[in-house]
């Protein structure tokens, strides 16, 4: 008898192609150590609420109210809920057929999309369409359903930043297609090039690619950077002259920890320039409840917005999404929260203000705290993390710490980080698995472990790694850099 389908020789090799480093080796590895008795700091994933943070009061009230909905018929939820609470979750269930236990449109609710397509229309000056936008579970699905949509095979390409976010690379994979890299510049603070991005293209189509999109990730992921209204419109000029479809991962927008350079969104800059670009270029941006001050990873809420793509290709879209047939509804009313929390004069108003601006205050800190202890360690250099929840720090692995590594059969900053996650518990991902420049090496952190905890953490990071750079480097032949 022959192999059985589901044998890993008989596996789909787009399957196997597949690589996920947020939960690979080190992630394995760090959950062994943990079963094992070790206290894992688990900083490899932007996982907020799993960090400590404090899930915000208001939607939690809103949601819970909507799960039991027989506690608004108590005479005494009063006394338990702010009032706007209870009239947010009637509200909700009266959008819904049949409470959260019913599906939805394939789409998502139709009021909650009409609530999203408000918030984009305060935040860009431009009107949105309800119509053009659908709710997902998370953002991660609504990026796997364009994707799917673009990639035809492996002669389709698709424009992705490296450092990248392996949701990309490993869709891609999968999906059969062929990643197109184009290097963020760390010296300029990760800046993009666009000449960059033709050289790119021009390779890619000399080895027979058809490149059909590109993705930017604005606040960056694993980078923290956020792009300048003049790079966006550098973007989506490239974008016009070379006919491709804009991915704006969007989902960090909330995550902005200095003054110089706020968010602006794909959209906006696009409206804002006027046509023929903003009625020819194709743009799909995605937002999520999981990241910003929100950090509800488990709850799978999502949204992507689309502008500039033909009715048929949304019809298409549509019956793409009506195969799962329904988003998650509870996460969807998480998103309606999200982009119409209280307002000034309502009772939670205050209280929702309070615990949003101390979130955001902490991570602005707990960014500036980890950025200086990086720097000012022993062959260690890191930019700020302008945005999102991440650190990106180099590391200038010694000659023999690398030659080690090799003759250990690991990617050397894979072997720096797991000797790192041995020693001290910190659990993070090699740079090797967002993608780098040849030689170069990487970590990336998240940003979310306890404000009050953080300095401990640091030092500890300091320690292990003075130590590691003092046992490998080998003064006749290596020079710090």
């Amino acid at each position: 008898m022959g192999p059985k389908a589901l044998d890993y020789e008989s596996l789909n090799e787009n399957v196997k192609k597949v690589q996920y480093a947020v939960r690979g080796e080190l992630y394995l590895r760090a959950s062994e150590l943990q079963k094992e008795g070790k206290k894992i700091i688990f900083t490899n994933v932007g996982n907020p609420h799993a960090l400590g943070q404090k899930p915000l009061s208001f939607p939690r009230q809103v949601v819970a109210l909507c799960q039991a909905p027989f506690l608004l018929d108590d005479p005494n939820v009063g006394m338990l809920f702010p009032a706007d609470a209870i009239a947010r979750a009637k509200h909700y269930l009266t959008l819904t057929t049949g409470g959260l236990g019913a599906y939805s449109d394939s789409r998502g609710i139709p009021g909650i999309r009409k609530e999203v397509a408000e918030f984009i229309g305060r935040r860009d000056g431009y009107p949105s369409d309800p119509e053009l936008i659908f709710l997902t579970d998370g953002a991660s699905k609504g990026v796997m359903q364009i994707l799917n949509c673009i990639i035809r095979g492996e002669g389709d390409g698709v424009l992705v930043p490296v450092p990248q976010y392996p949701l990309y690379s490993a869709t891609i994979s999968l999906f059969g297609g062929s990643l197109v890299p184009y290097y963020l510049e760390e010296s300029a603070n990760w800046g993009l090039d666009v000449n960059d991005l033709r050289q790119a293209v021009a390779k890619a189509r000399s080895n027979g690619i058809t490149v059909r999109a590109m993705v930017i990730i604005n606040p960056g992921n694993p980078t923290g950077q956020c792009l300048s209204e003049a790079n966006l419109r550098e973007i989506l000029r490239f974008c016009f002259h070379e006919n491709l479809v804009l991915l704006g991962d969007e989902v960090y927008q909330q995550n902005i920890y200095q003054d110089e350079r706020p968010f602006i969104s794909a959209r906006k800059v696009l409206m804002d320039m006027g046509p023929p670009l903003s009625n020819e270029v194709q743009l799909v941006s995605f937002h999520t409840v999981s990241k910003g001050y929100w950090g509800e990873c488990g709850q799978r809420g999502g949204y992507f917005e689309m502008t500039n793509i033909p009715p048929k290709t949304v019809d298409e879209i549509y019956k793409i999404a009506s195969i799962s047939l329904s988003p998650n509804v509870p996460a969807q009313i998480f998103m309606g929260l999200m982009v119409n929390p209280p307002k000034p004069g309502d009772i939670s108003y205050d209280q929702f203000v309070r615990e949003s601006k101390g979130i955001i205050e902490s991570l602005r800190r707990r960014a500036r705290i980890m950025t200086d202890g990086f720097n000012s360690c022993r062959n260690v250099v890191c930019n700020f993390t302008e945005g999102a929840m991440y650190s990106f720090p180099q590391i200038r692995l010694p000659p023999k710490a690398i030659e080690v590594a090799k003759k250990a059969g690991k990617v050397p900053d894979v072997f720096y980080c797991l000797k790192l996650l041995e020693a001290t518990g910190i659990s993070t991902v090699p740079g090797s698995g967002f993608g780098q420049k040849e030689g170069v090496f990487h970590l990336r952190t998240t940003i979310l472990p306890a404000e009050e905890d953080m300095p401990a953490i640091m030092d500890s990071f300091k320690k292990f790694n003075d130590e590691f750079m003092e046992q490998y480097e080998d003064y006749r032949s290596y020079s710090r850099m």
